[in-house]
């Protein structure tokens, strides 16, 4: 497929554009390439020199990650810019990314694969940014309590050997749960406003304990890489559709 098509494509199906003024990062291609014909494609969370070297290595004509290089600009191409995107041009290969678009899409998103995995029905958009949303709200199937809600994020992310948290203020019985993936505890007054139940993020700052235990909510720290494994693990499924080879490239953080 001709690399204008895919990032086309790819644009339109995550809704890039509609971010455009909400993201630090500049989502779409940050790195080309340098042949215009991808038949290989890996995903990875992301772009740092172990992932950029990987997918050269299992010989990836397109990177395609969920935290790119670049975040409000680069005025120099020295240091860790340098040591990243050095490889990249070496190999030839591009970069593309896809952030605040990927948390909120409503199918492919992070939060969207987090509430499959969790069977929520009745979902909405949850977590405002601008006039966007990078998360998702639902209702459980069965109720949860706060330890099994957190066994089956541990028993389905990979956690890289990390204890899944639990800030347990919330009802012994949890129906109504929100989800921001990645760094979401500033999203616990919003959640609190909601009246949800519980909060799934990857996450906390310090701060998040006292304002979880104030709302009377619980919250779960499943791990800011683990929680957004899923939607780079979602968009390669897409693009096999399209016909390309895809490789995932896992390289977890334990944070």
């Amino acid at each position: 497929m001709e690399l204008q098509t895919l990032t086309d494509r790819l644009d339109e199906r995550l809704d890039t554009a509609a971010y455009a003024d909400l993201d630090a990062s500049p989502n779409g291609l940050q790195v080309e390439t340098r042949s215009t014909e991808i038949e290989h494609v890996a995903v990875a969370v992301d772009a740092a020199e172990a992932t950029v070297e990987a997918a050269a290595d299992a010989g990836a004509d397109l990177l395609i990650t969920h935290h790119g290089i670049v975040w409000g600009g680069m005025e120099r191409l020295t240091g860790t810019h340098y040591r990243r995107m050095a490889p990249l041009i070496e190999h030839g290969m591009g970069l593309y990314v896809s952030h605040l678009p990927l948390d909120g899409h409503p199918e492919l998103g992070n939060a969207a694969r987090l509430a499959d995995l969790l069977e929520l029905d009745d979902r909405t958009p949850f977590g405002e940014v601008g006039p966007e949303y990078i998360g998702q709200r639902g209702r459980a199937a069965s109720s949860f309590t706060a330890e099994a809600l957190r066994s089956s994020l541990a028993d389905e992310l990979d956690t890289a050997g990390q204890p899944v948290q639990v800030l347990d203020f919330g009802p012994d019985e949890i129906e109504d749960i929100a989800i921001v993936t990645g760094s979401g505890s500033d999203w616990i007054g919003e959640a609190a406003e909601a009246g949800v139940d519980a909060l799934v993020t990857g996450e906390g700052k310090q701060k998040a304990y006292h304002e979880a235990r104030e709302a009377g909510l619980t919250v779960v720290l499943a791990g800011h890489y683990a929680t957004e494994t899923v939607g780079v693990r979602s968009l390669a499924a897409v693009l096999e559709a399209w016909g390309l080879t895809t490789t995932y490239i896992d390289h977890p953080t334990g944070l």
